[in-house]
């Protein structure tokens, strides 16, 4: 029975081998002590699982050093809290292979009984950074994606020339960015936050990176190009649309066919809109650049 299983018990000992290495690799930049403690004794009794399985199959395995790593960087980079949640959407695989198992490994009870006594902790300290300031980068990127989209909309159509496109919008987007921050700053200040710079930084830099993602387009293509330049902005914009509402749908539990919807139909309208107008100025003033 063992060996016929063996297969599948080296898949969860590896499971479990690379959520307890994960757990304490976060818990290393874990800010709070009561968040590393419980991280620490999670991935200790992770490792306790794998020795168990271990006893089964027979084999020493090691964390998969690539998955972990990966991990670990999306986890600083995006925040514990979105991968810890991420990872949770694939344990009901996991724990259906604990239950149809359970008669052959008796120890696998007890293990079911710790996985849902993890998921409740984990919840319990998600709570950090990246989510405290998401609703300022909502503001920056949302407003870069509105704002940013439209002029370069409106300037495609009124320049005809990807170079001067992206300058006009090279110099809109510095300029918004650093109204943004500074909206973002008195914004948080009059709402008493304790860190209003913190919170400016993040409306800043969503704002920033996200002008750069759009104009890149139109540094790329040649200066007849503009449209094709026009139209890969557009798409850009779709997919930052679609990554950022994954991830508040992954790390905030909310619908992302929602906030896709919402975010992308204002910003194609206003892309839209704007690109009317530059039809209409060209017409009515009648300048050919």
């Amino acid at each position: 029975m063992y060996e016929r299983n063996k297969p599948l018990f080296l898949e969860l000992q590896q499971h479990e081998l690379d959520g307890a290495a994960l757990y304490l690799q976060i818990a290393q930049f874990s800010k709070k002590d009561s968040e590393r403690e419980t991280l620490k004794r999670i991935s200790a009794e992770e490792y306790d699982h794998a020795s168990a399985f271990e006893k089964y199959t027979k084999t020493k395995l090691k964390p998969n050093a690539l998955r972990v790593g990966f991990y670990t960087f999306l986890s600083r980079v995006l925040g514990y809290t979105f991968v810890i949640k991420y990872l949770e959407l694939g344990e009901e695989r996991t724990i259906a292979a604990y239950k149809a198992n359970i008669e052959i490994i008796p120890e696998i009870n007890e293990m079911l009984e710790d996985e849902q006594r993890h998921e409740e902790e984990l919840l319990e300290i998600l709570d950090e950074e990246h989510l405290r300031y998401v609703g300022d980068m909502v503001l920056g990127m949302n407003d870069a994606l509105v704002e940013l989209t439209g002029a370069l909309a409106g300037y495609s159509l009124a320049m005809r020339h990807t170079g001067l496109i992206a300058m006009a919008g090279l110099i809109t987007g510095a300029s918004a960015t650093l109204s943004m921050a500074a909206s973002g700053y008195l914004s948080s200040r009059e709402a008493g936050e304790n860190n209003p710079a913190k919170s400016a930084l993040y409306t800043g830099a969503a704002y920033l990176i996200t002008v750069a993602l759009l104009i890149l387009p139109y540094l790329v293509f040649n200066k007849e190009q503009y449209m094709a330049a026009l139209g890969t902005t557009l798409i850009t914009a779709l997919a930052i649309i679609a990554a950022f509402n994954f991830y508040i749908a992954i790390a905030k539990g909310r619908s992302f066919r929602r906030g896709f919807f919402t975010m992308a139909g204002i910003s194609l309208g206003v892309a839209a809109i704007s690109f009317a107008i530059g039809l209409i100025v060209k017409k009515v003033l009648g300048i050919d650049i």
